[in-house]
Order: C-alpha cells, then structure tokens, then sequence
C-alpha cells in the first residue's frame, strides 16, 4: 500500500474493539517513518528545555495518587520507620547506661549485665522493626511503581496515531522502562533511606539538646557549611541527570530502529554501520552519565569532609569537658555516638538527594506521556450507533492533511456513499489517498472539514471504540503478535469461541497449513509470528478480520502477499465472506476489484471516477489508462 500519508504503525496503536495492532515497521495505519515513536504535546526538545528550567522536585507529585491507593502498607511502613529510627536512638542511651556504669565508684558486674540486656533489647527491637521497615517500604514501592507502569502503558495505548510522529518508539519504551526504574528505586530503597536519615537526624539533634546544649550549638553551627554544596552542586546533579536519560533514550532508539528491520539491515551489509551507530550513542549516554556521576562525587565528598570535620572537632572539645569533669564519659559516649549518627544522616541525605533528583527527572518524562492527550478521543456524551447496525458508509465532502503536511492534503473534498452490503473498490495510482480513506473511516484521524458518518451517525460523535468494533481490518502488512496462531485469530473478538476460531481459520484458508504444525491452531507462532511465511501470516491476518462478524469488511491489498495459487483461495474465501457485509476494498491490482459492485477511481484525494469495470474502460478516462498498463503487461 502506498499513500500520501506516512506509512508506519506505532506500537500499541491498536485499541479494544480494532483489528489494527502492531508495531512493525511498514504497518498500515499509524503516520510517520518507518519504528516511528509517538510526538509528545510539546517536542522533546521543548521537554528537555522545561527540565532544565525546573528547580525542584515537584514532578514527584504525581506519584500521591498512586501511593493514596496502598496507604495502608504506607501507614505500616511509616510506624516501623519510626520504630526503628527510635531504637537507633535508644541506643545511644544505653551505651551511656554502660559507660557510666563503668566509670562508676564500686563497679557491680550484675548491675553492667543488666545494663548490656538492656543493649541487646534495644538491638532485638531494631532488628525486627528495620526488617518490617524494609518489607513494607518495599511492597509499597513495588506496588506502586507497577501500578505505574500499567498506567502509562494503558494510557500509550489510548493515543492516536498523529501522537506518534516526532519520538522515537526506543524512547517511548525508555520512559516505560528505564524511567520508571529509577522511580522505583526511589521508592523502593532511597525514599526509605532518606526518611529514616531525617527521622534519625531530628531525633539525634533533639537528644543532643538534651546532653549538652553547648556542644549542640558548636555541631549547629558546621550546618551551614554542609548544606552549601547540596544547594550549589545539586541543581547541576538534576540537569546531568535528565541529559544521561536523554541521551540514554538515544541510544534505546537506535538499537531499537535496526532491530526492528534487522533483515534490511543485515540484507544491506549494514551491521557494522548500524553497531557503530549504536555504539556512537552509547558513548554519548555514557560521557552525560560520567559528567553526572563527577559532579554528585564530588558533592558527596565536600559533604562528608565538612561533617565529620566539623563532628571530630566537636567531640576534641568534648574530650576537653571531659577531662575538667564538665560532662559524665558516658554522656559525652552518647553524644559522640548521636553525633555519628547525625553527621551519617546528613552525609547519607545528600546522596540521597541525588537519587529524588534523578527520580524527578525521570518522573518529568513519564509525566510528559501521562500528561499527552489523543486529538482523537471519545465525546463527553458520544451518541449511540443505531443497532442493529447497517454498515452504511459516508463521506461528506471531506478535507483532511497529515498533521505537519497542510501544504499537501490527502484528500480534497471526497465525498463517497456505500451502501449497506455494497461492495466497493477503491483504485487509484499511490498517493490517490485510498488509505487515508480506510484511516479516517477508522477514526485515527478527523477531518478538517467534511464528515464521515457510519450508519447515518457522525463519527465523531460517537465513541471510537464502538466506531472500531464494527470494523474489520485486513491490511497490506497485518502485525501478529507473540502466542499461538489460535490467539491472533482471537485478538480479532476476544469471547470468540474455539469453533468461531476453526470456522474463520477455515475461511481463510489456514487450516491447510495450520494441520502440519507441530501443534495445529495452538503451536506458537514466535514473536509476530516470523516462524510462518508471509502468506501464511496474512491468511491468519483474514481469519482475525472474519472472526469479528463485523459489518464492515476493510481489505487493504489483503491478498498481496500471497502467491497466485493462494491468492485464488483466498480471494474465494473473501468472496463468501463479503456476502452480507459492506466491504471496501483497496487494490492495485485490477484483476482482484473486477467484481466489485462499484469502482471508485481516485486521484489526488478525490474521486476522478467510478463505475464498473466495462462501464471505466469505456470512458478511455484514467481507470482505462491504469487497466490498460496491469493487462498488456500480464
């Protein structure tokens, strides 16, 4: 098939209630390059530049409502945080407890083990309330973030097909996989690290307090000097950390458009090319990630510097209280300890900061596919098609150009009546606009002008989903899926039953071949089915379309890849199949459209001509000029 409009199949641009799928390259309804990705609202371009404007984490707002439906484990988790953060603390007094035993006038060895019982209590309750802390932060974070992901793989796949132009598919899966990735180690290790460092921080600074009020006042002060570098080193941090996940999403891109046409690749000699090509972007990925990972090392290391600095010349004048009798050895050993404590804290925040840094950004770019909206989506109050349906097709002087080609429309005023159970054939040289026909019939697009009504009801009024469910797709180039040769037949009507399956396989003609597999119907088939010939392929392309028991039956050059023994099967098997339904079919073969009801010639997006096949050779006009060249050439 070849049209005016952009040739290539988004993935997941199939929808409940279509026989479209597919995300392989050359597909038949999804504009744009061939393992094209999806256009987000703004370019990505345009994204980058918004997250670098960006000066906080508020993109991780997003993920409250998410966390809202689990906020029973998130109570749970929170409980034993402090719990365990507690017990960290209280170790601290029982160390005193020890220490101050031990300097004391006629030491008790009863007194000392009870006082380490007391050590040991403390340690058993922070061993069992870390280990809950550490299950239930996990669930949640894991719950969540697979929540997530099915949030924005469902919403993907409500997109139309005019989101998926200017981002790559590599960069769409980026934002599904590596993107939240790093969401989920926030959420499932470094948010938990980072509450219970503040917990342990407040708690330590309040115990100090209490200790000694002057030497808090001395570790007071270093604060500011430790915070400095988080505030200078880590808005530079956040915008290394979204250009690495760029350039990462680069990379996934590439490797992703040779895959998916690894036989052109490979056909061509072009291995080396397409491996260099990677590489080059991985070596991009990798330099942003070595400037990022620069940076935050040497945060971290001003950070621990300036604490510990500041914590060892506190505790040397502590040392010096110590010895003038100003404060007990074993509440200077707490302090020492709660100091530990709250410089490890401050140190361990400024790590994790640059985790929530990075999880911001990489929830920015989930955000940017949650927050795109299909230009193509059902009204508030769609309008019910009348039922039964007709299968009565219109086209009302329509307009309509690919998003970004306003200079060059597919079709100019096309108007085009099918009746219920007409069969007619669409015939035009490439770029006439045939498909476009079928993609906005579909309604993976709107019109500029004009409409489109199925059974007297305006398309865009009605929900696309019941629009689609009266259609059934046969197209060039039909994308199967992993599973069984039985499963694809039944992604065409889901409650379709095992002899609605062999009855549809009959139809089409798949039984035949279907027989001298290992397992019948349900041998698998190998991801999009590329153990089975083309042929094959697309005969059970024609049993998922029959399957449907839709009204309208769209055939998109459905015998093309077939040979011409098959082809004459097949096209018997469509014939039957045709009866009782409204079928438009697209072909550039004549031979095959010679008995249709109706021909409609088109040509630069209108309708030049139509009649039957006798009534067009007489009129000498372009259908004769095209027939002429197909039959002296066989």
């Amino acid at each position: 098939m070849s049209e005016s409009g952009p040739q290539s199949v988004a993935p997941g641009s199939f929808v409940a209630g279509s026989s479209v799928g597919g995300a392989s390259a050359g597909g038949a309804f999804a504009p744009g390059r061939p393992s094209a990705g999806q256009a987000l609202a703004q370019t990505l371009a345009d994204g980058a530049q918004k997250r670098d404007r960006s000066r906080n984490v508020g993109a991780l707002r997003r993920l409250r409502p998410f966390l809202a439906a689990h906020w029973g484990h998130g109570v749970a988790a929170f409980l034993f945080l402090l719990l365990s953060s507690s017990a960290t603390l209280g170790m601290s007094g029982a160390i005193r407890l020890v220490v101050d035993n031990l300097t004391a006038p006629g030491l008790d060895p009863a007194t000392v083990n009870r006082r380490f019982l007391v050590v040991g209590a403390v340690a058993g309750v922070l061993a069992l309330a870390t280990a809950m802390r550490f299950y239930f932060v996990t669930a949640l974070g894991e719950r969540v973030v697979a929540d997530l992901r099915k949030a924005v793989y469902a919403h993907i796949l409500t997109l139309d097909p005019a989101f998926f132009l200017k981002t790559r598919t590599g960069e769409v899966l980026s934002r599904l996989t590596t993107d939240v990735a790093i969401v989920e180690n926030l959420l499932a290790t470094s948010v938990s690290v980072a509450l219970r460092n503040l917990i342990t921080l407040v708690g330590a600074l309040i115990l100090l307090v209490f200790v000694s009020a002057h030497l808090t006042g001395l570790v007071l002060l270093t604060f500011p000097f430790v915070l400095a570098p988080l505030f200078l080193f880590g808005r530079r941090v956040r915008r290394l950390t979204t250009s690495a996940q760029d350039r990462f999403a680069d990379a996934v891109g590439s490797a992703g458009e040779s895959l998916d046409a690894l036989e052109t690749v490979q056909a061509f000699g072009r291995e080396r090319a397409a491996a260099a090509r990677f590489g080059e972007a991985v070596e991009t990925a990798f330099r942003a990630q070595m400037r990022r990972i620069s940076t935050r090392a040497v945060m971290t290391a001003a950070v621990i510097v300036l604490v510990f600095g500041g914590v060892v010349g506190v505790f040397w004048l502590g040392v010096q209280a110590g010895l003038r009798g100003d404060i007990s050895w074993g509440a200077l050993f707490q302090f020492a300890f709660l100091s530990v404590l709250a410089a490890g804290s401050v140190s361990t925040l400024g790590e994790t900061w640059g985790d929530v840094q990075k999880a911001s950004g990489a929830m920015e770019r989930v955000g940017d596919l949650l927050d795109a909206r299909p230009d193509v989506a059902a009204p508030a109050d769609p309008v019910d098609l009348p039922s039964p349906p007709r299968g009565e097709v219109a086209f009302e002087g329509v307009d309509f150009a690919y998003p970004g080609r306003a200079d060059r429309p597919a079709l100019r005023g096309f108007s085009l009546t099918v009746r219920p159970g007409e069969r007619v054939a669409l015939v035009g040289p490439s770029g006439a606009g045939k498909s476009t026909v079928f993609r906005l019939l579909l309604r993976f697009y709107d019109p500029q002008a004009g409409r489109v009504l199925l059974d007297g009801v305006d398309i865009r009024h009605a929900d696309p989903a019941q629009v689609r469910a009266r259609m059934a797709l046969v197209a060039q180039e039909s994308p199967l899926f992993s599973g069984s040769a039985a499963d694809n037949v039944r992604f065409g009507r889901a409650e379709a039953s095992d002899l609605d399956v062999q009855a549809a396989l009959r139809a089409a003609q798949a039984e035949g071949f279907l027989a001298a597999l290992p397992d019948g119907a349900a041998t698998e088939v190998g991801d999009r089915a590329r153990s089975l010939s083309g042929g094959q392929r697309q005969r059970l392309a024609i049993a998922r379309a029959l399957v449907r028991q839709a009204p309208v039956l769209l055939l998109d050059e459905a015998t093309s890849a077939l040979d011409a023994e098959n082809e004459h099967l097949v096209q018997r098997a469509l014939d039957e199949a045709m009866k009782g339904h409204t079928t438009l079919v697209i072909a550039h073969r004549l031979a095959t459209v010679l008995k249709a009801d109706r021909i409609v010639v088109m040509d630069e997006g209108r309708v030049v001509e139509e009649g039957t096949h006798a009534d067009l050779v007489a009129r000498n006009g372009l259908y004769a000029r095209l027939a002429a060249l197909q039959f002296e050439a066989a």
